[in-house]
């Protein structure tokens, strides 16, 4: 079966609750110059997108504190534009295109908050945006990434499929493919949400993140430790399809079958550059399954009155089952990293 790379799934031998420390794992893999950046570098990505993204807040949280004995609080990125983080990177990345890229325009595949971050982003900077889907893809996704702007090519029944379509049209129209996760530019985008972590919260002693494909994690964790090495970098997988876990314990990149169904964690396969990054920076990777996230789901939406996705909701539930393991009294930081929810299911019901 296809699926959306924003989030890529082999049927998981680890637990259902795992962690995996990155110092237990094989050798890093070497490169001749590994891709890193600096919180400067951040500042200057920061600056070039700022008048088109939010500073989302960090929210205390006094149940998930008392709960966990840290001090916690979420960076809320659902109330970012789109509803996501997915649109800090391509404003970076079309901001440094050339004018004859920009003439031709861009295009990806996605029926999910890539969709969308594309979309407005190259809405912003006057690009033309093409999106390919599956036939299959909701209505509402259709309509909200065309809402956008962009235009909508539907080909095939599964993401695989419509990517296929996306490469071709690089192919024959000129346009630039913007990939999910496995761009330096667009980590560079994502990970000014970590320069704006510390910024605002200096003593921060960790942060927990969603892992799909990695650029999220890889943008944070390089940001923060370039603020503070001594910042801990946890990643959360679903053990339904835990790619970047799995691709550590090797010590190499494991295209994996995915069982998970949550969009934004759905990957078989983690990028090159992005599992490069995750060795040197992230200090460990847990994971647990779909059920414990979507039971966060409901959690965050009880206590906190946030609407969060499943991704943003993996590290909340990291934290609820005991699976991030620091001093009594860290200040931690559990990243939300969107809240785009199909809400379509609950209509009908009754409400007291």
């Amino acid at each position: 079966m296809g699926s959306d790379p924003n989030g890529d799934c082999s049927a998981c031998a680890d637990p259902a609750h795992s962690t995996n420390p990155m110092h237990s794992a094989k050798p890093v893999t070497q490169t001749a110059a590994p891709f890193a950046l600096t919180l400067a570098d951040f500042a200057e990505v920061r600056e070039r997108i700022a008048l088109h993204i939010k500073r989302t807040p960090l929210l205390t949280s006094r149940q998930l504190s008392e709960h966990t004995g840290y001090d916690v609080r979420l960076k809320a990125e659902m109330f970012q534009r789109v509803g996501s983080y997915k649109i800090r990177g391509p404003l970076n990345k079309f901001a440094l295109m050339s004018e004859e890229q920009k003439r031709r325009g861009v295009v990806c595949s996605s029926a999910g908050n890539h969709a969308q971050g594309v979309a407005l982003a190259a809405k912003i900077h006057g690009i033309r945006a093409v999106v390919c889907m599956a036939e299959n893809a909701t209505p509402a996704k259709v309509a909200a990434t065309k809402g956008y702007g962009a235009e909508v090519v539907l080909h095939g029944t599964i993401w695989d499929e419509a990517n296929e379509k996306a490469k071709e049209l690089v192919r024959t129209e000129g346009l630039t493919y913007v990939h999910p996760f496995d761009d330096e530019q667009l980590i560079a985008g994502q990970g000014t949400l970590g320069l704006e972590i510390v910024q605002d919260w200096p003593a921060v002693d960790a942060v927990v993140v969603p892992i799909g494909g990695g650029g999220l994690i890889s943008g944070v964790s390089m940001a923060v430790k370039s603020h503070n090495p001594a910042i801990r970098v946890i990643g959360v997988e679903s053990s339904d399809g835990p790619a970047m876990q799995a691709s550590v314990a090797a010590g190499q990149l494991e295209t994996i079958d995915c069982r998970t169904i949550i969009d934004g964690l759905r990957v078989r396969r983690a990028g090159e550059i992005t599992f490069s990054v995750v060795q040197r920076y992230v200090d460990e990777i847990v994971a647990l399954p779909d059920r414990d996230i979507f039971d966060a789901m409901i959690w965050v939406m009880e206590r906190c009155k946030l609407v969060v996705e499943g991704a943003a909701a993996a590290p909340v539930a990291a934290l609820l089952h005991g699976l991030v393991r620091l001093p009594a009294g860290s200040k931690v930081v559990a990243v939300l990293s969107g809240g785009n929810v199909n809400l379509d299911q609950l209509r009908g019901l009754r409400w007291n």
